[in-house]
Parts: structure tokens; C-alpha cells; sequence
């Protein structure tokens, strides 16, 4: 009798990296197939180290989403997202270092440095390729950015349009080492629902407001409990200055109806129920640099 070798099961921890804005987070929600990260057109929109844990029957992929690493800015905030991308690097089982278009500019050298000290297989992706106008230009694009380091693999992708993500997830699984599963099979993130509700509420802030207010604006949960078939929410927007505060309410409150509004739709849909969400607006002044502010808001442990 002839005894048939059983398939390892595979699993690996996989980084996205890249400088802020090059759509790390829209990459990890289309390859889920479903919103975990939050997203904007604002630079830094991630704060936090989010696990986004795509399962099949073989393989289990657990993708780390990181903030985008940068140089310009010093408060305590940003190097404590720099501090988190440096560490994702140390324990993963592969990097996807992530560019946009036909850019590659000094942040990107940056995250680049860090991409050469890692000693796992690093795949260059290439995102936003539906904006080149001339695509004539990606290849000898894709041929210099070869010759800045091994990269087991270079793959152009449009995470928006959905183009090549299938081929990207085929290389990531093919790539994962042999081992049991880390997460139960359903688990699509490391996340507990009320982290989720505040990145939901802080998403909506940075998108109806742009560049209005700076990055001094972060979401604390107060109140998060299922009532019956009602989820309650208390959200708390902690801004820097007063004169934030003032911005984010709106005339007559106005404006922050419409960031609720917007913030209870997605909550509804992830958490496939009906919220009643309440929203309150409070100064603390320099939270972003107080050690102490960033530990009781989570971003330090």
C-alpha cells in the first residue's frame, strides 16, 4: 500500500510597509475582501499595528498592516508609529513593501533602508498602476527599482481596480512557511469590535475634514455594549485646540451629525446590526506628545 504524503497547512505573518499614503490599507481590505483598516487621502491615516487574517483550507495568511514610516514629523506620536513599522519588521515571515505610480522618492529610500536589513523574502509592489497615464514607462520603472534590491518578487497592482490582486495572494501563499494555523479560520483580525467602532469614527473625521485640522485628532470609546439587537456606541473625539473643536461640531452641529451618520452606516455593516451612536467633542491639549495620553489611548503598551 502506497501511503500518500498529507498536505502541510501553511501560515506566516506578512508586513505591508511603504511611506504614508501608497495604499497599504485599501491593499489589506480588497485582499480580505472586506473593511478592516480605515482609509483617507490624508497621509498617516494608520496609527496602529492591524492584523488582517485571510484563511482558506491550506494556507493562512496574517497580514500586518503598519503605519506609513516618515521623517517629517517629531512628536511622540509619530515615533511611536515609526517604532511600530521597525519592529513588524523583526517578526515577520514575509515583507510587501508597497510603492504607488512611478514614484519613488527620499520617504520611499527610507522605507527602503529597512527593507534591506530583512533577511525574509521581500515582494516589491507596485500600487495605483491604473492612474499611469503611460504605461510605456512601467517597465523600465519596474527594471531600475529591481537593481535597488533582491526582491523575490515585483508585481504592478491597482488594489482600488482589483487588478493582479489574485496573482499577488497566489505569490504570498506560495511563499508562506509550513505550520499550523496561528488564528481559528473565521478570525479576520486581531481587533475587538470597539477598536474598530473608534477607527471607523476617526476615518470619517479625516475624511470630511482633509486638511482643515492637523493629526492632533484621535477617538476614545467610552460606552461599547449590545442592548437586545441594538449595539450602543459613545464615541469621544479628543482634538488639540479649542478651535478644533469648533471645526469638527459645525454650524449648529452640522458637521459632526454627518461624521456620526457616516461613522453608523460602516458600523452597521461590520458589526451586521443595527448602532446607535452618540458622538461627543473634547479638547486634550497635547495628547500627541504625552507618553502618558498615548498609553491610556493605546498606542503604547
Amino acid at each position: 500500500m502506497v501511503e500518500t504524503r498529507r498536505e502541510e497547512k501553511r501560515c506566516g505573518y506578512v508586513a505591508l510597509i511603504g511611506r504614508p499614503n501608497v495604499g497599504k490599507s485599501t491593499l489589506l481590505n480588497h485582499l480580505l475582501r472586506q473593511k478592516i483598516s480605515i482609509t483617507s487621502r490624508k497621509p498617516q491615516t494608520t496609527r496602529h499595528r492591524i492584523l488582517g487574517i485571510l484563511s482558506d483550507q491550506k494556507t493562512q495568511c496574517i497580514f500586518v498592516d503598519t503605519p506609513g514610516l516618515h521623517s517629517q514629523h517629531t512628536k511622540a506620536l509619530n515615533k511611536v508609529m515609526n517604532d511600530t513599522v521597525i519592529s513588524t519588521l523583526r517578526d515577520v515571515d514575509m515583507v510587501l513593501f508597497v510603492l504607488e505610480r512611478l514614484t519613488f522618492n527620499s520617504e520611499d529610500e527610507l522605507v527602503l533602508q529597512q527593507v534591506q536589513k530583512c533577511t525574509v523574502p521581500v515582494i516589491l509592489v507596485i500600487n495605483k498602476i491604473d492612474q499611469i497615464q503611460d504605461k510605456e514607462r512601467l517597465l523600465p520603472h519596474i527594471q531600475e527599482l529591481d537593481n535597488k534590491h533582491v526582491f523575490s518578487d515585483v508585481i504592478p497592482v491597482s488594489a482600488l481596480g482589483g487588478h493582479n490582486l489574485e496573482r499577488l495572494e497566489m505569490l504570498v501563499k506560495g511563499g508562506l512557511p509550513e505550520g499550523p494555523f496561528l488564528f481559528p479560520e473565521d478570525q479576520v483580525t486581531d481587533r475587538s469590535s470597539r477598536f474598530i467602532a473608534a477607527e471607523m469614527i476617526r476615518e470619517k473625521v479625516t475624511r470630511q475634514l482633509g486638511d482643515e485640522l492637523p493629526y492632533e485628532v484621535t477617538v476614545e470609546i467610552e460606552r461599547f455594549k449590545l442592548e437586545g439587537a441594538i449595539t450602543h456606541v459613545h464615541g469621544l473625539i479628543l482634538v488639540d485646540k479649542p478651535g478644533q473643536k469648533k471645526i469638527i461640531i459645525g454650524n449648529d452641529g452640522s458637521r459632526l451629525k454627518q461624521i456620526g451618520s457616516a461613522a453608523r452606516a460602516d458600523m452597521e455593516l461590520a458589526f451586521d446590526g443595527k448602532v446607535m451612536l452618540n458622538l461627543w467633542v473634547k479638547v486634550k491639549g497635547g495628547w500627541a506628545d504625552d507618553d502618558r495620553a498615548l498609553r491610556s489611548l493605546g498606542y503604547l503598551d
